[in-house]
């Protein structure tokens, strides 16, 4: 294990970022971006950061499903998107192996630019975002599966935004309502961290201290939002709201809006 020297204060960090993420990323995505950022704000390098952030993920899709198993609707959600878990186990384990062999800046900026379309969407279009769901368009098809495939690839690179991108197929493509995609998206999330997670757990650069502090405070997260806010009945109004909150932030934040600003001002 790499030697890395952690104080008390950043264990707290890594907890108390690990509820936020915990939270964030079972209403909604990209709770990875504060994770990554407190890890590399900390010292650990970026590579490591990347790998250890999946003990933390795995621990937390699998509390957010234990919490949600009981709500509405869930088993008959969770059954009708199995066809979706071998497209998904493949991606994740080939992004997991290119991680470290591609550079990444160019995927990064191409996902800013598929993340201004989505929150295009979430204002242009927002009957879209709010609707139930519709049964009568079918579900299990080929191209959602070859979706959550080119999702995995991403997954098993970097996980950072993966659940917008989920709920954004589910909810735009299959025509999921928001609550009942976030329940597939949070199955689908845990069946993309497995594979990806073994992977990075062989490439020996997992930082376990650091890890096992953010597992804990992503599982946390994931029990409350989980337990008690995803079945509140304005829960889809809130994840809308969250969603133009973090692609907002996420898009600024790739583009170098904040660094140019901060050079301003």
């Amino acid at each position: 294990m790499m030697d890395f020297d952690i104080s008390a204060w950043g264990y707290v960090a890594l907890v108390v970022g690990g509820v936020a993420a915990g939270i964030i990323n079972t209403l909604a995505g990209n709770g990875s971006a504060i994770t990554l950022s407190i890890m590399l704000f900390l010292g650990l390098p970026a590579g490591w950061a990347n790998a250890t952030n999946r003990i933390g993920v795995v621990f937390q899709t699998i509390t957010a499903v234990v919490s949600v198993r009981k709500m509405r609707g869930a088993t008959q959600l969770f059954k009708e998107t199995r066809f979706l878990f071998w497209p998904s186990i493949l991606g994740s384990a080939i992004g997991a192996w290119l991680a470290g062999r591609i550079e990444d800046n160019g995927l990064v900026y191409f996902i800013g630019f598929i993340m201004i379309l989505l929150l295009a969407t979430l204002f242009l279009n927002p009957k879209r975002w709010s609707l139930e769901t519709d049964r009568s368009k079918k579900k299990k098809t080929n191209l959602l599966a070859f979706l959550f495939f080119l999702i995995g690839l991403y997954a098993g690179f970097i996980q950072m935004g993966i659940g917008i991108m989920m709920l954004a197929a589910l909810v735009l493509y299959s025509r999921y309502s928001l609550v009942d995609a976030n329940i597939v998206k949070l199955q689908m999330a845990l069946i993309f961290g497995i594979p990806s997670f073994f992977v990075f757990l062989f490439s020996g650069k997992m930082h376990w201290p650091s890890g096992i502090a953010l597992a804990f405070g992503q599982s946390l997260g994931a029990w409350i939002s989980g337990r008690y806010l995803l079945s509140h009945p304005s829960a889809g109004k809130w994840i809308r709201i969250l969603l133009i909150i973090i692609l907002s932030v996420a898009i600024l934040s790739i583009f170098g809006i904040f660094d140019f600003l901060s050079k301003l001002f």
